[in-house]
C-alpha cells in the first residue's frame, strides 16, 4: 500500500493578524488529513456507505512547532503508533516546502459501526490494510512529540 500523504496550501483566509496561519487552521489541516487518511484506507463516502462504518475523532495533541505562511506548501504524512480492532493511535506531521516539521498532531482514533451508532471492529478489509502500515511504521523511530504531556517543567 502507498504511504499516506496529503499536499496543503495554506489559504489567505487561514492567516491572523500575526501574519502567519492560525493555530486553529493547523487544527483544520490535521482534520482534514484524517478524512483524506480515511479515504486512503478504503472508508471513503462508498466504502463508509458499503460498511456502515466511520471514524471518530476521540483525542488530539497539537504541538506548533515553526510558522507557516500564506501560499506556503504543507506536506502531512501519518506514522500509526498503535492499532487494536477499533482504534488506530496514529501520529501527523506538518512539513513546509524545505522538508521542516512545523507542526505535529498525536490522535486517537475511534471505529465506529454506524448502524449501531457505538464503536465496533474495522471491517476486515479495512484492517488488513491497516495492519500492514501499522507494520511498516513499527520500523520508524517514535516522533519526539509523541506521548507528551502538557506541564511547566520545574527545575
Amino acid at each position: 500500500m502507498e504511504r499516506f500523504q496529503l499536499q496543503q496550501q495554506v489559504k489567505s483566509e487561514w492567516v491572523d493578524y500575526n501574519g502567519h496561519m492560525n493555530d486553529a487552521e493547523y487544527a483544520k489541516v490535521f482534520s482534514i488529513a484524517v478524512d483524506e487518511f480515511m479515504d486512503h484506507i478504503g472508508l471513503h463516502e462508498e466504502g463508509r456507505n458499503t460498511f456502515k462504518y466511520t471514524i471518530f475523532t476521540l483525542e488530539t495533541h497539537v504541538c506548533y512547532l515553526k510558522e507557516a505562511h500564506e501560499g506556503e506548501q504543507l506536506t502531512v504524512t501519518s506514522q500509526i503508533l498503535d492499532l487494536d480492532q477499533k482504534r488506530i493511535h496514529i501520529f501527523f506531521s506538518m512539513e513546509n516546502e524545505q522538508g521542516e516539521t512545523i507542526s505535529t498532531s498525536e490522535q486517537m482514533l475511534m471505529g465506529m459501526d454506524t448502524t449501531e451508532g457505538r464503536p465496533g471492529p474495522f471491517p476486515e478489509s479495512i484492517f488488513t490494510k491497516l495492519e500492514n502500515m501499522y507494520a511498516a511504521d513499527r520500523e520508524k523511530s517514535l516522533p519526539k512529540q509523541a506521548g507528551r504531556t502538557i506541564g511547566i517543567k520545574r527545575k
